[in-house]
């Protein structure tokens, strides 16, 4: 054997030595992806909480030129198409999803068209929000528009929305407008929250509910929990009206039965 045949010889893998470096990458990449995608979710998780920031902000700066008030909990949602709303209906026209981007820079919902509703790469959306396929809906959420946020709908109760927990009648209507004057612990009382939008995984992952994303008003069944933190566990995204932002895997409290749907009158997360 020439010189020049044994040193390359010599130089070469074995199949041994292949085997163990293929090993080793395939060991780095199953280390380094899980990695990668924790840190691709915590990078979401932030960006979702900066954006509830901003609306917090926004909801303090209409509170302050509006007599302390805060905008309407409903919007154009509630409408069943895209027509002009009736100025007259100011619970529908002066919802906070129209009143408050503009404090922001940003255009009223209404003013989006059909097909150009604002995406999960918007302050409209939690960023780690994602829509199921749309004969997944009782509605078109690629057409009409979906809210990955909503707002507390205990802070207005009318004649449109489900009665309190164990109340019949009127004796529970609340004022049009929630007067923030009014709120006795704002670091604890919700104002918005991330909101459900996978049909499959509504009311808990027990019922499937084919409106999910669709109302910028909600109660604590559409609360989302799709944000993990280190072990795994989920949970979501809350502005309250000291406009702090935090955490919590649920909004669900143990000796609330299952078929409720408003939190009991004199709960201090849902009601002032």
């Amino acid at each position: 054997m020439s010189k020049t045949a044994k040193s390359a010889s010599d130089s070469a893998f074995s199949l041994i030595e292949l085997l163990v470096v293929i090993s080793v990458i395939v060991l780095l990449i199953g280390l380094i992806l899980p990695a990668l995608s924790r840190a691709r979710s915590i990078a979401k998780q932030t960006v979702c909480q900066s954006r509830l920031r901003q609306w917090g902000l926004a909801f303090e700066i209409y509170a302050v030129e509006n007599d302390a008030f805060y905008p309407h909990i409903d919007g154009r949602d509630r409408t069943p198409s895209n027509p002009k709303t009736d100025a007259e209906r100011a619970d529908y026209y002066f919802g906070w999803i129209d009143a408050l981007p503009p404090l922001m820079g940003e255009k009223a919902w209404r003013d989006y068209d059909y097909w150009k509703k604002p995406g999960l790469n918007t302050i409209f959306q939690c960023s780690s929000a994602s829509l199921a396929v749309d004969k997944s809906y009782k509605y078109r959420p690629r057409r009409s528009g979906y809210f990955s946020y909503a707002m507390n709908s205990c802070l207005e109760l009318d004649e449109n929305c489900w009665p309190p927990y164990e109340h019949k009648g009127s004796d529970w209507h609340m004022h049009s407008f929630l007067n923030t004057a009014s709120i006795k612990n704002p670091a604890r009382l919700i104002l918005l929250f991330d909101q459900l939008l996978d049909p499959g995984k509504g009311y808990g992952g027990n019922k499937y509910n084919a409106t999910a994303g669709k109302y910028c008003g909600s109660y604590p069944k559409a609360f989302s929990a799709r944000h993990a933190k280190p072990g795994g566990l989920l949970g979501g995204s809350i502005l309250y009206c000291d406009y702090h932002v935090e955490w919590k895997s649920s909004v669900w409290k143990s000796n609330w039965p299952e078929d409720l749907e408003v939190p009991p009158l004199g709960d201090h997360d849902w009601y002032p």
